[in-house]
């Protein structure tokens, strides 16, 4: 459980974490700066046992240029500011400071000759100083991945646990994964319970869609199974021809009831489970679809070309493809007004090309599957899409040449 909002635990995380780097670097200073110290002093009693008994003067006064060493002179001549100066090759650091009224300057000269280090001493130093540097920074590092982990701890946590939910199949217990008690009050708990129920409501919309596919298919159907019966039974009657005219027309009816119940009844499905996933031949369902259609093309003078160049196998759910493909010869056959015209079926080996004669204006070259459905051109051409989409099929139709063209692709 956590007091604070996640926002207030990573700004007191990174605020802990430049707190102990600031001490950690002030500590490592100070003690580069008492090392340092110690260091001249120790080298100049080293300087000084090696001259014992006679003490070494190192640091020497002059009060006019004259006095002052050769190697001097001509830098003293050009009055140099109040100050100190550094001359590393003659190893001497000079004090310039003023001691009368008349501000004339004097000299103070410190030899530094076997108190400095040496270069290559200086560098050993220089390469212990970057492996300092260089270790406290691995040590921030460290430490900044190590507070900062700790503080989005209960992100990483609640993606842990949401990665593990497959999205293409939902439980109703899939809520139940996430603990939300686990995570507080804060952001994250708040992000782990809107998830909790989001899942909750997703997985009782699961549970009424399979209850309601599953009573309505068994529901709907069955009239339908009714109906085909007392079809059968009237057929094998003494029937006049007119009577049979009524007949045909309740059979096709009552087929087309039962199409369209299975049409929303697969739109319906949620999910199936891969019960109906399967493969199954194009070529059958074409002619059984084209039959089933037939009956559209009474009266009309057209010519239906059927091309089987190939007899393609596919995978996905076959009562989806039929129905697809029911509709689109029926809107061929339904909406070829023209009195001379044709309409061809092409079964390829990964598509299905249906093309029929329109009577379209010449302003209409390229017609969107949108403006088709709302000039009456087609029936069911968002269902259609929607099938197709869903069994991951490619569903297209344009106009060419005053032609309709629809082509499934798989």
């Amino acid at each position: 459980m956590y007091r604070y909002s996640l926002r207030k635990r990573v700004a007191i995380a990174f605020a802990v974490c430049v707190a102990m780097l600031s001490v950690v670097w002030g500590f490592a200073f100070f003690a580069a700066i008492k090392l340092s110290e110690d260091r001249v002093l120790t080298r100049q009693l080293e300087h000084a046992a090696e001259h014992y008994p006679t003490m070494p003067a190192n640091i020497h006064t002059y009060e006019n240029v004259d006095s002052l060493p050769a190697s001097l002179k001509t830098w003293a001549q050009t009055h140099p500011a109040t100050g100190v100066y550094e001359f590393e090759s003659e190893e001497l650091h000079v004090a310039v400071v003023q001691f009368d009224a008349q501000k004339q300057n004097a000299f103070v000269v410190f030899d530094v000759a076997g108190i400095e280090a040496a270069s290559s001493e200086d560098w050993w130093w220089l390469l212990i100083i970057a492996g300092v540097v260089g270790a406290l920074g691995v040590l921030g590092f460290g430490l900044g991945v190590i507070v900062m982990r700790r503080a989005v701890a209960p992100v990483i946590q609640l993606a842990k646990v949401v990665s593990k939910i497959n999205p293409e199949h939902l439980t109703a217990e899939d809520h139940k994964r996430i603990e939300t008690s686990k995570f507080g009050d804060d952001e994250v708990g708040v992000l782990a319970k809107t998830i909790a129920k989001t899942l909750e409501r997703i997985g009782a919309f699961v549970d009424r869609e399979r209850y309601f596919t599953g009573a309505a298919s068994h529901e709907l159907r069955t009239p339908i199974t009714v109906i085909t019966g007392a079809i059968e039974l009237l057929e094998l009657s003494d029937l006049s021809d007119a009577d049979k005219k009524i007949l045909d027309r309740l059979r096709r009816a009552n087929l087309d009831m039962k199409t369209t119940i299975e049409m929303f009844l697969c739109l319906a499905r949620e999910t199936d489970d891969g019960l109906y996933d399967e493969h199954f031949f194009v070529v059958p369902l074409v002619n059984k679809a084209i039959e089933q259609q037939r009956h559209l093309l009474n009266g009309k003078s057209i010519e239906l070309n059927v091309e089987q160049l190939a007899n393609p196998k596919i995978y996905g759910h076959p009562p989806a493809f039929f129905i697809t493909v029911c509709n689109l010869i029926r809107n061929a056959f339904e909406h070829t007004l023209l009195a001379q015209a044709k309409i061809s079926i092409f079964i390829k080996g990964n598509e299905l090309l249906i093309t029929n004669q329109l009577n379209i204006r010449d302003n209409e070259s390229n017609i969107s599957i949108e403006s088709i459905s709302a000039q009456g051109y087609g029936l069911g051409l968002g269902i259609v899409q929607r099938l197709c989409e869903r069994n991951e099929w490619s569903f297209s139709l344009r106009t060419e040449d005053r032609n309709m063209l629809a082509r499934i692709m798989w």
